[in-house]
């Protein structure tokens, strides 16, 4: 349940957040008292800040400054920044053999070097100890998907960033983890949910047999960014319904 006394006092900057995981995390994030910038490319960010009390910034990370420019309006808003979550992202990969050079430099520029420059741009800003960094890697990040290559292997960079930085900063007494996401009921993924081989490969395995919602992410990503979790860093976290760990096939009239 959300406690408003959580994170009082703190700033967090949430990434990705006009919509799905990005806007369910911000909204948990503010329930449990912390001051929120929600960040995204799409203009209807101002429209989620509003709903929760946080402020909006609509920039696209790609572009160059970017993300020094997001850490600089945090400072001016609220003076200080806490957390930041990378949840900014795209989906909807190819094969390899079907992906052009533009595809790939979409997904890991996109997907893993927009992460890896904010989160270097807001690290001088962080408190040291009491730091969080929550990443959004994937299942695919972790286990082989066919017909995914550029957003796994991008995703997958994420979780190895997320190991390093813990290696680098634990002294500091920032804490770095991430949430590797299942099926999760967004906009990026309801065409897939439509889709027979999607659901037969990925939903149907799942031992939990359902999506889940951003709420359900939202809530390990606050875990994570609490002082619930001050020994945990390092920790790529599936938030998957058991998908990475026991995968299976239903049995006939299940």
């Amino acid at each position: 349940m959300p406690d408003p006394q959580r994170f009082a006092g703190r700033v967090a900057i949430v990434t990705g957040a006009a919509r799905g995981i990005g806007a369910a995390t911000a909204a948990r994030l503010a329930q449990d008292g912390a001051r929120v910038l929600l960040a995204d490319r799409l203009p209807e960010v101002a429209e989620t800040a509003a709903a929760i009390g946080g402020a909006a910034v609509a920039t696209d990370l790609l572009e160059r400054g970017a993300p020094e420019r997001l850490a600089q309006a945090a400072l001016d808003t609220f003076g200080r920044i806490d957390i930041l979550v990378n949840n900014a992202g795209i989906g909807g990969s190819k094969p390899l053999a079907e992906s052009d050079d533009a595809l790939i430099d979409r997904f890991v520029d996109t997907n893993l070097k927009a992460v890896l420059r904010m989160t270097r741009a807001v690290l001088p800003h962080l408190p040291r100890p009491g730091g969080r960094i929550v990443s959004v890697s994937s299942t695919f990040g972790i286990a082989g998907v066919p017909g995914t290559t550029a957003y796994a292997v991008a995703k997958a960079g994420v979780a190895q960033m997320t190991r390093q930085l813990a290696g680098e900063l634990g002294s500091a007494g920032i804490l770095v983890n991430a949430v590797a996401p299942g099926v999760i009921e967004t906009a990026m993924t309801e065409g897939h949910l439509q889709n027979d081989y999607y659901r037969r490969a990925v939903l149907a395995p799942t031992p939990l047999r359902r999506a889940a919602k951003p709420e359900e992410v939202a809530a390990v990503i606050a875990f994570l960014a609490s002082d619930d979790a001050s020994f945990v860093t390092g920790q790529v976290i599936g938030v998957d319904g058991g998908w990475l760990a026991a995968r299976h096939a239903p049995r006939d009239g299940e």
